[in-house]
């Protein structure tokens, strides 16, 4: 099944933050703006299940939350960081101190099976498809 098809509730996969609000300052060399609490995200999909990919080099597993509500799945982090950690970024892509994202699932997630694992900075949540959302192949025998 085809990506767009399959995942046509998570057709726009990038978060929907549920505070409505983008945060960022204007650079002197151009309009970079970053989403708050954004971190990189990559998706993939087998026959079987999603996978999301979440960068989140410097998170505990102890900090990092998980939670599906209806048919959306809510990801947020925290993290400690020195009172005086105060970089004078001139371009910031990833959060320092708490991400949150959020993602739309469609009605072919088995909800109950997702798992998740941390590996090398690394967040891989996989999404298991429902019996009947999976491809479904069988070889024919010639009589």
């Amino acid at each position: 099944m085809h990506w767009q098809h399959a995942m046509a509730k998570w057709a726009n996969y990038a978060p929907h933050h549920h505070h409505g609000k983008h945060h960022g300052r204007h650079q002197g060399g151009g309009n970079f703006r970053r989403a708050k609490y954004n971190i990189p995200a990559n998706v993939a999909e087998t026959d079987t299940h999603y996978e999301i990919h979440l960068y989140s080099l410097g998170y505990d597993k102890a900090n990092i939350s998980i939670t599906v509500v209806d048919d959306v799945l809510y990801v947020s982090g925290t993290r400690e960081i020195p009172e005086d950690y105060r970089p004078n970024f001139i371009r910031q892509e990833f959060p320092i101190k708490s991400f949150e994202k959020e993602f739309h699932l469609n009605d072919g997630i088995d909800t109950t099976g997702i798992v998740a694992k941390q590996e090398e900075g690394v967040l891989i949540i996989t999404l298991p498809k429902k019996l009947e959302a999976q491809r479904q192949e069988r070889k024919v025998d010639i009589g």
